[in-house]
């Protein structure tokens, strides 16, 4: 077959698996389950939900210490998902999200086809391949979870990296090989479980390319170097700003079961993928006495010796399976970093070194790419493969369509695990945020049943209780996960807002220092919250005190804000102004913050400067009502009435019912003599508040103004009829009179 048509038939096959894995999973599209940390990744993630180059800045420079993530260095992945945020343009809406990781699947799939074929030289066998692992169920969950965009970018950039690699052995381009080398850092960049990279490239120089000597294993030293300052920032980041618990807490003993179980597990999976789901918990006890563990450890032995004897015979399947067992081996919680023994998300990139053990298989089944002849052997093959592509698919989107919500997402996972504490806990959970408590609670309820000592499951019971308005019962869930966990300061927190929300505000103080007291986990958010209830309370010093405490442990925008708030208040104005921006400066679309500013540069008279804060805050919230307010009273000040009037309406028309912006409105209108719109303002005024004397002492002087004296006698007398004594009213009535007395004499 010429180049020619080799690239013709190669672009044809793409294009027909790529087809296949769109019309699998195209039910991804309009899934709407939030899973594990996609609130982090996107619900509340405030840089994702404001797309601006400060958010990007942010995301590339939080190296060693991320602040919106907890967990490694991943700017990349967090950056495609602000662009799909900002392509969707809306706060609930998914489907962009879904549809960017199906494209990145899908291209994902037609990198492996090109690389398939690059090394082993067969079109069929390569595509045969692709379309297995394209519509293959394993591959379902990075696609509808938010969060595991990283697991799709990086894979991208890794499939990449090898192609470039492979050109590079093949043509000995120095372009080439920095291309391997930058794909390899975006990888990273996306997430850094492909950090044994290196290491692969060791591996097929052995097999396929058969290169391995010393000469090609040094020139990999720039790429080796890569991979060990990433490694660096990985741990560092990890341990900063989520956990990660040594091998010496469990004991070195536990690490061969742990391989052992993930190897048989993982490879059973992709040879039978049923019963998947997002969450697998360790299997208790965890060591020979557990059947899967048992038959983890066996099966991985008898699975060592196999590959040991085939080295007779081939190099492909001992070293696919190593090039898997690398690639996979970073997340093996042998450094623990999550409740789950293994997750189905972690074999999407390893899964290159069996899908290369395949191809090696395929290949001389198919023949040479050129050949005609055994045509019904191939077609019975074509046909195996697609049967077999068939059933994946059917169950792919079988498993597709328990993410069309968060509680068949976790419906399944304690479906599947049924001893999962985390699974009853999350299930719960969404049942609670879709209203059905009752299920809520009985899931709470088995939670504790599993594990009498969970304390997520109370916490969880406390706030069903406290969003129902009982709180004596959630103040007794509350009291028993103190009872289990005293040193945890969301309890603490939680029982101060039952505490606020019944009007104990002393008791509420009591406990927050109680668990101030007690070194608690998070200070933070007890000095947070402390201070905040001393604001309300005005005792703005001792507030001001606790905020200060709380942005010493934890710097948080909000927090920030309302010590600037507290400042203010007792004229500390440029200190004020000094947290504020602070706060913008973690929060760059922070609104707040910028009206915050802008009300102090009011109270300066500094009016240029306060509308230039309002201005900012309105152009990234074009309906925040306070702020078209407060620019209103600004251009009142400079006496542009005509643009106070225009920021006056705008801020009535978002918030109908806000008398004070009414009020301004109607006395700008009055002073640029537009009486009867004034009139209309007043009057919507008293349909809030009927019984303003102020408002129709007012509106009665307009009505005097244009001569309408009925009218305004009509409102005198409805303050008169409250406020007998009200002598502006009896004044305004008097000289209404007299002008009557007035014109009759003059007829």
């Amino acid at each position: 077959m010429q180049p020619n048509s080799k690239i013709t038939l190669i672009t044809v096959l793409i294009i027909l698996v790529s087809v296949s894995v769109f019309i699998t999973y195209r039910p991804a599209l309009s899934a709407r389950a939030i899973s594990i940390d996609d609130q982090m990744y996107f619900v509340d993630n405030y840089l994702v939900r404001n797309p601006s180059w400060d958010s990007v800045k942010r995301f590339l420079t939080e190296v060693l210490e991320p602040s919106i993530v907890r967990g490694y260095y991943q700017p990349l992945t967090m950056i495609s998902l602000m662009l799909d945020y900002k392509i969707g343009e809306q706060a609930d809406y998914l489907r962009q999200f879904h549809r960017t990781s199906v494209a990145f699947h899908i291209a994902n799939t037609a990198l492996i086809i090109i690389l398939l074929y690059q090394l082993f030289g067969n079109v069929w066998a390569a595509a045969a391949v692709g379309l297995l692992f394209g519509v293959h169920p394993l591959t379902v969950e990075p696609i509808p979870w938010i969060g595991e965009r990283k697991t799709l970018l990086a894979a991208f950039f890794t499939f990449l990296s090898l192609i470039f690699y492979i050109r590079y052995v093949r043509r000995k381009s120095l372009m080439a090989y920095i291309g391997c080398a930058f794909m390899f850092v975006l990888s990273l960049m996306s997430k850094p479980t492909s950090t044994p990279l290196p290491v692969m490239l060791l591996l097929m120089d052995f097999w396929p390319l058969k290169r391995l000597n010393w000469k090609n294993i040094l020139e990999k030293l720039p790429i080796f170097a890569v991979a060990g300052i990433s490694a660096v920032i990985t741990y560092i980041s990890q341990a900063r700003t989520a956990s990660i618990v040594t091998p010496e807490t469990y004991g070195f003993s536990r690490i061969p079961f742990l391989v052992s179980h993930d190897i048989i597990f993982y490879l059973s999976k992709m040879i039978w993928p049923a019963n998947l789901t997002s969450h697998y918990p360790f299997p208790v006890p965890f060591d020979f006495g557990n059947k899967m563990v048992m038959i983890g450890v066996v099966g991985t032995c008898i699975l060592m010796l196999i590959l040991l004897v085939s080295l007779r015979w081939t190099r492909a399947a001992a070293t696919g399976f190593a090039i898997f067992f690398v690639m996979v081996f970073p997340t093996m919680q042998t450094f623990q970093f999550s409740d789950a023994v293994a997750s189905d998300k972690y074999i999407y990139l390893p899964a290159i070194g069996i899908l290369m053990i395949l191809a090696a298989f395929f290949t001389p089944l198919f023949g040479a790419s050129d050949s005609r002849r055994h045509t019904a052997k191939y077609a019975m093959l074509a046909i195996i493969i697609l049967i077999l592509a068939g059933a994946e698919s059917v169950a792919t989107q079988r498993y597709l369509a328990d993410w069309k919500d968060s509680v068949g997402l976790y419906a399944r996972m304690a479906r599947i695990s049924p001893y999962s504490v985390y699974a009853h806990n999350n299930l719960g959970a969404a049942l609670g945020e879709q209203g059905d408590t009752q299920q809520a609670v009985e899931c709470f309820k088995r939670t504790m049943q599993i594990d009498p000592n969970d304390v997520d499951a109370r916490m969880n019971l406390g706030k069903i209780f406290a969003d129902q308005g009982d709180f004596d019962n959630a103040m007794l869930w509350y009291r028993d996960a103190m009872r289990l966990k005293q040193d945890d300061s969301e309890i603490y927190n939680h029982i101060a807002i039952v505490f606020i929300q019944s009007g104990q505000f002393d008791d509420a103080i009591a406990i927050y220092r109680a668990g101030l007291e007690t070194k608690t986990t998070n200070p933070a958010i007890l000095h947070t919250g402390l201070g905040t209830i001393l604001f309300r309370q005005g005792k703005i010093n001792e507030a001001i005190n606790e905020l200060e405490a709380a942005v010493t442990f934890e710097p948080d925008g909000t927090t920030f804000n309302n010590l600037g708030v507290a400042l203010a208040t007792v004229g500390r104005l440029d200190e004020a102004i000094a947290y504020h921006k602070k706060a913008i400066g973690l929060n760059p679309q922070n609104t707040e913050a910028l009206y915050d500013i802008g009300n102090i540069y009011l109270a300066k008279g500094m009016l240029k400067e306060a509308i230039g804060e309002y201005d900012k805050a309105l152009s990234i919230n074009p309906k925040y009502a306070k702020a078209h307010g407060n620019l209103g009273i600004a251009f009142a000040q400079q006496g542009n009435l005509d643009k106070a009037i225009e920021h006056f309406r705008q801020a009535s028309e978002i918030d109908p019912n806000n008398i004070g912006v009414r009020y301004n409105l109607a006395v700008a209108l009055d002073n640029t003599g537009r009486l009867e719109d004034a009139v209309n303002q007043y009057r919507e005024i008293l349909k809030i508040q009927p019984n303003d004397a102020e408002v129709c002492c007012v509106l009665g002087d307009i009505l005097i103004k244009q001569g309408k004296f009925d009218e305004a006698a009509a409102e005198y007398e409805q303050v008169l009829a409250t406020d007998p004594n009200n002598t502006r009213a009896q004044e305004s009535l008097k000289n209404i009179s007299e002008k009557r007395k007035s014109d009759q004499m003059t007829k």
